[in-house]
C-alpha cells in the first residue's frame, strides 16, 4: 500500500522534478539495460548512469599501509644504497611524521626479500612470500602510483574509504548501496567483516564510522558481521520468544514508527522500520549463509585450512564469496597489522601468509562460478611506507614509517584490466615518475566500473550536490579498465 505522506504535499515544483528525474531516468535506463537490473535492485536505488561492468565489490583493506617496496614495487638499485642516507634531493623537503622527523639519519633499508617477474605481463613481485598470488599476475590490474595527502592513519583511512580526511561522509560501500540497491531482500546490501591477523604486534583502531552512511540514509550503512557468537548482535530471538511473537512485536513497532513518520517526516524513521524488517528476514537467511561447513572439501583445499577457523582472513574471504553469490553488493574486509614501524622481517611473512592463498583462491573461486567478470576485487591500504628505516637497521630487519607520496594497490575482475601495470616510482620508491594516480581518480575509476559518472553521482545535502570525489577534479583512468 502506497502512502502519500503530508510532507509530500508541500513540495515545490523544483523539488518534485529534482526527485522525479532519478525515477524517470532510472526507469528509462532499466528499459535499456533490460529487466535484469530492474528486478535485482531495490525500489529506492537510483540505478547506474550506464551499463556497469561490476555488479558487486569485495574490498580487502590492509589496515596500516603495506610496504610497497617489500611486495610489489621492486627496487634492486637500493641494494647498493644499504645504510646510506636518503638524498635530500629525493625527499625534497616533504613532510615526515613525528615518529621519524627527529631522526638524525634516514638510512636506506633495501627489501630483504627476493623478487621475480610473474605472468605474461612481467609483474615484479615478492617471490618469497606471495607464491599463490603470483599465479594470478595476469588477472590483476597493478596500480603502483597511488598517492594521498594524508600522512597519519585516521585521516588516511578515512580519505581512502570516504574520499575525505574528515569523518562523517559516506564510504564507498554506502555509495554503492545507494546507487545500485539490493539484489537480495533477505541480506544487507553492504556487509563488513573484520579479520584477525596471525601476528598482532601493532594493530590500528578500526571504528564503525569507516562504514557509516554519513549523510546518506541510514539503510546504506555497512552491517558488521561478527566471527564469534551470533553473526549479528540481537538477530536471534530471546529465550522463550518464538518467531510468531517476534513477528507481531516488529509489526507493532513498525506501526508506531509509521505514525511517528507521518507526524515528523524524519526519513530515518523509515530506516528504522526497514532495519526491523531486515533483521526478521535475516533470522532465516543468515544461519544458512554462515554455515561455512557446508562448503565442499575442494573449496577448503583451495582457500587453505585457515578458512575453517572463524575470524581468520581466509575464513572472511570465503565468507565474502558466499555473500557475493547470494547477492550482497559490497563486502568490506579489514585486515590489521600492516603498520610496520619495526620488525618488517618478522611480521611481513605472517601478513603475507594470511593473504596469499586466500586472495588467489578468491579469484579462482569466482572464475569457476562465472562471477569473476562482474565482481570487482580491490586490495590495498591507506598509504605506503618509507624506503628509509625507522629505528634500528640490519640487512635482515628494519622498520618503515608512513609514506603517502606513493603506494601500490591492485584490482581484479569486474572490468579491471588484467595484466595492466600502471604507474612508476623512482629508484627509492619515494616519488612518482610516471602516471600518478590520486585516490580521487581511483574512486572515480571504481564508480565508473559500477556504472557511474563520478561527477554526476550525487546526493543533495546541506544545499550541495555531495559526491564521493568531493570537489576534486577526478577522472576515471581508462588504462585501468578492460
Amino acid at each position: 500500500m502506497n502512502i502519500l505522506h503530508e510532507w509530500d504535499l508541500y513540495q515545490t515544483r523544483r523539488q518534485l522534478f529534482s526527485r522525479g528525474k532519478n525515477v524517470l531516468g532510472g526507469a528509462a535506463l532499466a528499459s535499456l539495460l533490460g529487466e535484469s537490473f530492474a528486478s535485482a535492485s531495490s525500489g529506492g536505488a537510483m540505478g547506474p548512469h550506464f551499463a556497469p561492468k561490476a555488479k558487486r565489490v569485495i574490498y580487502l583493506h590492509m589496515v596500516g599501509g603495506p610496504a610497497q617496496m617489500d611486495l610489489f614495487d621492486y627496487k634492486p638499485e637500493m641494494q647498493k644504497w644499504y645504510d646510506k642516507d636518503l638524498p635530500p634531493s629525493i625527499r625534497n623537503g616533504q613532510r615526515l611524521t613525528t615518529m621519524t622527523s627527529g631522526q638524525a639519519r634516514f638510512p636506506i633499508a633495501p627489501s630483504k626479500f627476493n623478487f621475480a617477474q610473474r605472468g605474461q605481463c612481467g609483474m615484479w613481485m615478492n617471490s618469497d612470500l606471495l607464491p599463490h598470488l603470483a599465479k594470478n599476475a595476469d588477472d590483476i590490474c597493478w596500480m603502483r602510483s597511488l598517492h594521498t595527502e594524508a600522512i597519519n592513519h585516521e585521516p588516511a583511512i578515512c580519505a581512502m574509504q570516504t574520499g575525505n580526511q574528515i569523518t562523517g561522509r559516506p564510504c564507498l560501500g554506502s555509495w554503492a548501496s545507494y546507487g545500485l540497491g539490493s539484489m537480495n531482500a533477505n541480506l544487507p546490501t553492504f556487509v563488513v567483516l573484520i579479520a584477525t591477523p596471525t601476528n598482532r604486534e601493532q594493530e590500528q583502531a578500526i571504528s564503525s564510522r569507516l562504514w557509516s552512511s554519513g549523510y546518506l540514509p541510514g539503510e546504506h550503512a555497512g552491517v558488521s558481521f561478527r566471527s564469534k557468537g551470533d553473526p549479528i548482535l540481537f538477530i536471534n530471538n530471546p529465550a522463550g520468544v518464538p518467531s510468531s511473537v517476534r513477528k507481531r512485536t516488529i509489526e507493532g513497532l513498525n506501526a508506531l514508527n509509521e505514525i511517528n513518520f507521518k507526524e515528523v517526516g524524519d526519513p530515518e524513521t523509515h530506516t528504522r522500520i526497514q532495519q526491523y524488517e531486515m533483521a526478521f528476514r535475516m533470522q532465516a537467511s543468515v544461519p544458512e549463509l554462515t554455515d561455512i561447513n557446508s562448503e565442499p572439501e575442494h573449496i577448503f583445499k583451495l582457500y587453505g585450512d585457515e578458512a575453517r577457523k572463524p575470524g581468520t582472513f581466509a575464513n572472511s574471504v570465503l565468507m565474502a564469496r558466499r555473500l557475493a553469490e547470494r547477492g550482497v553488493r559490497f563486502t568490506q574486509i579489514y585486515l590489521n597489522n600492516w603498520d610496520h614501524h619495526s620488525n618488517v622481517g618478522g611480521r611481513m611473512p605472517s601478513q603475507c601468509k594470511d593473504i596469499d592463498q586466500p586472495c588467489h583462491a578468491l579469484i579462482e573461486d569466482l572464475k569457476q562460478r562465472g562471477m569473476f567478470d562482474d565482481t570487482l576485487i580491490i586490495w590495498g591500504g591507506e598509504f605506503g611506507r618509507t624506503i628509509y628505516s625507522q629505528g634500528g637497521l640490519t640487512k635482515e630487519n628494519y622498520g618503515r614509517d608512513h609514506h603517502p607520496r606513493c603506494f601500490t594497490m591492485w584490482m581484479a575482475g569486474g572490468g579491471a584490466k588484467g595484466g595492466a601495470i600502471y604507474g612508476e616510482t623512482d629508484d627509492f620508491s619515494y616519488n612518482i615518475v610516471k602516471d600518478p594516480l590520486h585516490i580521487s581518480d581511483f574512486h572515480a575509476t571504481v564508480l565508473n566500473l559500477l556504472g557511474y559518472n563520478a561527477d554526476r553521482f550525487t546526493y543533495k545535502f546541506q544545499g550541495l550536490d555531495q559526491k564521493l570525489i568531493g570537489i576534486n577534479p577526478a577522472k576515471p583512468v581508462k588504462a585501468l579498465m578492460a
